[in-house]
């Protein structure tokens, strides 16, 4: 790979790639097929430090970049694509809290967050705002001086009702982004349910549901930073969350990759394999095309979010753009290269094709994206 990656991170790497093999590849048909959420094989990748790569070191964190996080997110994704999305979302949640709590929400938090003692879930989408995140409606009124009431709810949630820790926008002031604060709402908290598991097309192997919340008190001490910084809190977030689902949709993709060479080489027709028709040369030879472009362009806006480059969030949505399109368009052909078998859940292709379609709808949808490329282009003039 032209990329030159650090030593230690490619030690990241291989340690993400072994584990994946061994304990998400053998396994990931089964959760999809029989909704398994896999949270003891979660707590063990924690033992390895996936679960606070980019968390500071004196919490537990592994104090990695957000390069190394998209290797290992990609490497897990090579196993379960599923899997390696709550944990990614779990970082990005337990991020938040690192970046932006009090030393002692810290302390109070993130030893438990990073040991995968307590899961943890991001929640920003409402049933009736998704793309226009600024709209959200669920709203915290202070009840008294040390207490918030909360009332509304949160849509497609990883990880609800299973989490722990539920790090949630929500409304404390006026309309627009500049009236969003961020709290951190823990299981058990009065006023909190869940709604109905949703039943998904892919990503089986996680719980998704709604965040209720109806009267629910909340500590004003579990608010991150002051009223009206939530919205900042959130755009931060999702910069790197963005870089995370590409990984994770490069992951699924390249294992589909593989899996569709190794069928052509097997699979004959007409007196040979499938794979000396130049049709079926000319498919691979794109899709290889499209991972290696997609993998250095994730890698080069990663670098650049660790760089604090002013052009990061431009670059950030062009990656998660351009990976989980390119990532879906791969494994879709992986199944097209397989035929009829494609089709069948033995030879789970069609399991990664569903995982991954989701990957070009959150974080933003790539529609989403466009805009906020389209934005970052004009402010440049």
């Amino acid at each position: 790979m032209p990329f030159d990656l650090p030593e230690q991170s490619r030690q990241v790497q291989d340690t993400a790639r072994a584990f994946a093999t061994k304990e998400l590849r053998p396994n990931a048909g089964k959760w999809d097929e029989e909704k398994i959420f896999p949270k003891d094989v979660i707590r063990r990748a924690a033992e390895l430090g996936f679960a606070g790569i980019y968390v500071r070191e004196d919490v537990g964190g592994s104090g990695l970049t957000r390069l190394d996080a998209a290797l290992v997110f990609e490497e897990l994704a090579r196993g379960d694509v599923t899997t390696a999305a709550f944990i990614s979302i779990h970082n990005m949640a337990s991020w938040m809290i690192d970046r932006f709590g009090s030393e002692e929400q810290r302390q109070r938090w993130l030893p438990k967050l990073t040991r995968m003692e307590l899961m943890a879930s991001y929640c920003l989408t409402e049933p009736n705002s998704g793309s226009d995140a600024a709209a959200l409606r669920t709203r915290a009124q202070a009840d008294g001086n040390a207490h918030y009431r909360l009332n509304g709810a949160k849509a497609f949630i990883s990880g609800a009702p299973e989490s722990d820790l539920y790090v949630c926008m929500v409304r404390t002031g006026d309309s627009g982004a500049g009236g969003i604060s961020t709290l951190v709402v823990e299981k058990g908290a009065p006023g909190l349910s869940f709604g109905a598991q949703e039943r998904k097309m892919g990503w089986n192997a996680q719980p998704t549901a709604q965040v209720i919340f109806e009267d629910c008190r909340v500590p004003a001490e579990n608010r991150l930073r002051e009223e009206g910084y939530g919205f900042k809190i959130a755009m931060q977030g999702l910069d790197g969350g963005r870089l995370n689902i590409a990984a994770t949709s490069l992951g699924g993709a390249s294992d589909a990759f593989d899996r569709a060479l190794r069928y052509s080489r097997e699979r004959e027709a007409f007196g040979k394999s499938i794979g000396e028709f130049q049709a079926t040369q000319f498919k691979l030879a794109d899709m290889a095309t499209d991972l290696e472009a997609a993998r250095l362009f994730l890698y080069e806006a990663a670098r650049r979010l660790d760089a604090k480059d002013p052009e990061a969030t431009k670059f950030c949505a062009m990656a998660k753009r351009f990976v989980t399109d390119a990532g879906f368009r791969v494994a879709n052909e992986a199944l097209q290269i397989h035929g009829g078998y494609g089709y069948l859940k033995d030879y789970e292709v069609e399991r990664i094709v569903r995982d991954v379609r989701v990957n070009q709808i959150l974080e933003g949808t790539n529609e989403i994206m466009r805009v906020i490329i389209a934005r970052e282009l004009a402010r440049a003039q």
